[in-house]
């Protein structure tokens, strides 16, 4: 495991010598990555507060406080120089430019994307003497294509969601809040061993039901309700994603089976649309056409689904505007939905890996059942 952390730092490297000092002395340059989840793809941890410094003295994690160990945080790796700043002595990116700066780097690669501008401001402040460059999104294009680690993790995350689902599913949910569901799920994902959710967990009801990122109220279940939900669990940093919907109680109506029927199909076209070499605009537009045919485009929000890891969101976007292609081993979800404003909605939410045709397509990580249930 440290070495696939070092390797991973090695690949980041050759990436920021390149900034070098305008004279190509790339071997006095030096990386400052300040974002959670990418000092954690990089060390296997990320202490709250820390900061990562990549540099001739060796690799080196800042923390304004010693390192916990807890499963949400992370385990540093072997071969990482952990610094704890004296307490109370200020920001450890700051710290990190001053210490860049002491070991003789002339540049320092820094996540603008990342960096407030009073942070900025500091980090020149402290080392005039640097030139800061921007490192971009380097880090996380690393990221977009997981390991076989990256992606045994998220196949526990997502058998932790769906037993935790599929027990919340053989419980009386008539009477019950929003709230009360969602913090039983919640409770549910840790007993079977996630480190926590990996989002706010969402569950909405009658005409709150399709709403994407619902935040649960004390609205009841009633008999007849759509019941839409929407969670995910957090394993060694990992996060996966699953939405599903029922019917409380009843039969469903005929204008809840016919748009469950329609997002359904619309989920089911951008999964197979899923392959290593597809645009990642043209995974959106099969969904979308599909709920374009019963006249609902418009109830579809900005993209049908978004790359998964160690963080619930990120590259790439599956949505009209979407540049790029599907390499194989990178997760996505597909999550297409409507909403009728008064009335409910559905939405259907899966998580998956994309993989080439040759070894079966994509894989679907979320299996809990796709068919429309009366609970």
């Amino acid at each position: 495991m440290p070495d696939m952390y070092a390797t991973r730092r090695a690949r980041l490297r050759d990436r920021y010598a390149a900034v070098g000092t305008g004279a190509g002395a790339t071997d006095t340059a030096a990386a400052l990555v300040s974002s959670p989840a990418n000092i954690r793809y990089l060390t296997g941890c990320a202490p709250r507060g820390a900061a990562l410094l990549l540099h001739d003295g060796g690799d080196t994690l800042l923390c304004p406080s010693a390192p916990t160990g807890d499963p949400s945080e992370g385990r540093p790796a072997e071969d990482l120089r952990i610094s704890l700043l004296p307490a109370h002595t200020g920001d450890p990116a700051v710290a990190a430019a001053d210490l860049a700066a002491k070991s003789g780097a002339l540049a320092l690669a820094v996540e603008e994307h990342h960096l407030t501008v009073a942070r900025h401001r500091a980090l020149r402040s402290v080392a005039p003497e640097l030139r800061l460059a921007d490192l971009g999104c380097a880090v996380e294009a690393q990221r977009l294509v997981k390991d076989q680690d990256e992606i045994a993790c998220l196949r526990i995350a997502a058998e932790i969601t769906d037993q935790a689902l599929g027990e919340l599913l053989e419980s009386i949910l008539v009477g019950r809040t929003e709230r009360h569901l969602a913090l039983e799920l919640e409770r549910r994902l840790v007993d079977h061993g996630a480190d926590g959710p990996a989002f706010p967990t969402s569950v909405a009801t009658g005409p709150h039901s399709g709403r994407p990122g619902h935040l649960p109220t004390d609205r009841r279940v009633e008999e007849g309700d759509f019941l839409t939900v929407s969670l995910g669990a957090d394993y060694r940093g990992y996060r996966c994603e699953i939405g599903r919907t029922f019917v409380i109680g009843t039969t469903p109506a005929d204008w809840q089976i016919e748009l469950y029927d329609l997002v359904f199909a619309a989920q089911r076209a951008g999964r197979e649309a899923l392959a290593p070499g597809v645009e990642c605009r043209e995974v959106d537009r099969a969904a979308r056409q599909v709920l374009a045919s019963g006249g609902h485009e418009e109830g579809l929000g900005p993209w049908t689904g978004h790359g998964v890891g160690l963080e619930i969101a990120e590259d790439p976007q599956l949505s009209p505007a979407a540049m790029g292609k599907l390499d194989a081993c990178v997760p996505v979800t597909v999550d297409p939905g409507v909403h009728l404003p008064g009335r409910g909605g559905v939405r259907i939410d899966d998580t998956l890996v994309v993989r080439p045709e040759a070894d079966g397509g994509p894989e679907l990580l979320t299996i809990t059942t796709k068919e429309l249930l009366a609970l």
